[in-house]
Formats: structure tokens, C-alpha cells, sequence
């Protein structure tokens, strides 16, 4: 069907179905080969690439709506969601379908909710919707071109990660259950943007008492195996109550 009468269709069952003006967006971040990634979609009519999202249902709560969304996306509701920002400026979305009529749901100005998502890379399934031509994990290093104001969204997102890496569970959800230091190191790196002192980084880890050293390497690389961790659950969420003290 053609794109532009399949939002004229849906446009009608959304005046029903969704409360007005009010819409959410998942910014779901995930690590991968020892890079932080995004997920990103194209709309079927755009070049630009933008982040998941949609609409509260009338008879549902704004959190559940995004737990929904995300389970649309990604095929999980295992997936630890935080609500970072409002945005509501004028014209951040209205433009993006200019040719349309001003009655079209999607014309809308809407105020939108922005939540972060950290999701395990491989457990996340990328099925594209009838409102998408592609989805894909984009490294934050080398990010597309994005519709309306999604940029934003996610700099915000990512700016709310740094802040709260010292009393959220990131890290847990964001490795896997074993992991190296080195990749521990490569994730703090990733959402700092910014390179760490290797030995430094390692002490202070260390320090916090948070990990469990495992009577495992990770094996099949050219060098000595890197020794295996884990989060020590009990003692990560006690020290986050605190905070994880001094800066990176």
C-alpha cells in the first residue's frame, strides 16, 4: 500500500485509539563489539533514520505504553527503561508531514516523552513495521542523519546516561552475564566518549568491590585471555543506593 494512504488509514483509528498530542520515544541503547550502539528505523517515505516510538492508548498508563512500544520493537519486555525527558517545542514535529492535511493524526503538534532503554544486543529482534524500511543497530560514533527533532532526543538520552552511570544499573544491563575488563572499560569509554587511564580505571573498579572474579578467561584471542567477571548483583545495587563515588 502506498505510504501516504496507509497514514490516512491509520490516521482514523488513531483519533480513536490514542490519546491526543501525547506520544513517546525510546532511545534503546545496546553494546556490541565492543562499541555502544543505538537503534535506529527509516520511515518508509524518509532518508533521515529516527528512534522507535508511538502513541498512549486511551485505557493505558504512559509507562505501560512504553513498555508496549519497546515490546513492539524489540520482541522483549526484559528491558530496563528510564524516563529522561519532556519535549514539547513548537514545530518539532508538525513538519516532517507538511503535505498532508492539517486533520491527519500524525500533523498533530504532539508533546513527547522520551524514555532510554538498555537492551542486550542479542536479544533484540528488529522487525520492521508497515510504517518502516529499515531498522538497524548504529554505532554512536558514526550516527546517520535524523528526522524531526530525534537528534536532540538522543543527546539528551546520552547525556542522561553519563550523569547516571554512578547510581543506575548500566553496566548490568548493558554486558553480558561474564565479561572482560577490558569490555567493562570499552562501555564506560563509550558512553563517556572519552578514553580512560586503563590502570586507573581498573583500580577504581576494583575498589567499588562490585565484581566477582570468575575461574574463567575468554578465550580465542592472539594474546593472554582476559580474566572473566560478573556483577556481584547484592553488592552493585548497594553501592548504587550511594552512588559510585568520584568522577570518571
Amino acid at each position: 500500500m502506498e505510504f501516504k494512504k496507509l497514514l490516512e488509514i491509520r490516521s482514523e483509528e488513531s483519533w480513536k485509539k490514542y490519546i491526543p498530542t501525547l506520544s513517546i520515544d525510546c532511545v534503546i541503547f545496546s553494546f556490541h563489539e565492543n562499541e555502544l550502539q543505538v537503534l535506529l528505523l527509516k520511515l518508509r517515505d524518509r532518508e533521515e533514520w529516527g528512534l522507535p516510538g508511538g502513541y498512549v492508548e486511551k485505557t493505558e498508563n504512559v509507562d505501560n505504553a512504553a513498555i508496549r512500544i519497546l515490546k513492539d520493537r524489540t520482541g522483549t519486555e526484559n528491558i530496563y527503561l528510564q524516563q529522561f525527558y519532556t519535549f514539547g517545542n513548537l514545530n518539532r514535529s508538525e513538519f516532517a508531514f507538511e503535505e498532508y492535511d492539517d486533520s491527519m493524526w500524525h500533523k498533530q503538534r504532539f508533546v513527547s516523552i522520551g524514555y532510554y532503554a538498555l537492551a542486550e544486543h542479542g536479544q533484540v529482534k528488529m522487525d520492521i513495521d508497515e510504517f518502516s524500511s529499515v531498522v538497524k543497530w548504529h554505532s554512536i560514533e558514526n550516527l546517520p542523519a535524523f528526522m524531526m527533532d530525534h537528534q536532540t532526543i538522543f543527546n539528551k538520552a546520552l547525556v542522561t546516561l553519563r550523569e547516571q552511570l554512578n547510581n543506575h544499573p548500566i553496566g548490568y544491563n548493558l554486558l553480558s552475564e561474564k565479561f572482560t575488563m577490558p569490555e567493562l572499560q570499552k562501555l564506560y569509554e563509550g558512553i563517556l566518549g572519552k578514553k580512560l587511564n586503563r590502570g586507573n580505571f581498573y583500580r577504581k573498579i576494583l575498589r567499588y568491590d562490585i565484581l566477582t572474579k570468575l575461574d574463567e578467561s575468554r578465550k580465542g584471542g592472539a594474546h593472554k585471555a582476559p580474566d572473566l567477571y560478573s556483577f556481584d548483583l547484592e553488592k552493585y545495587n548497594n553501592a548504587l543506593k550511594e552512588g559510585l563515588k568520584g568522577g570518571w
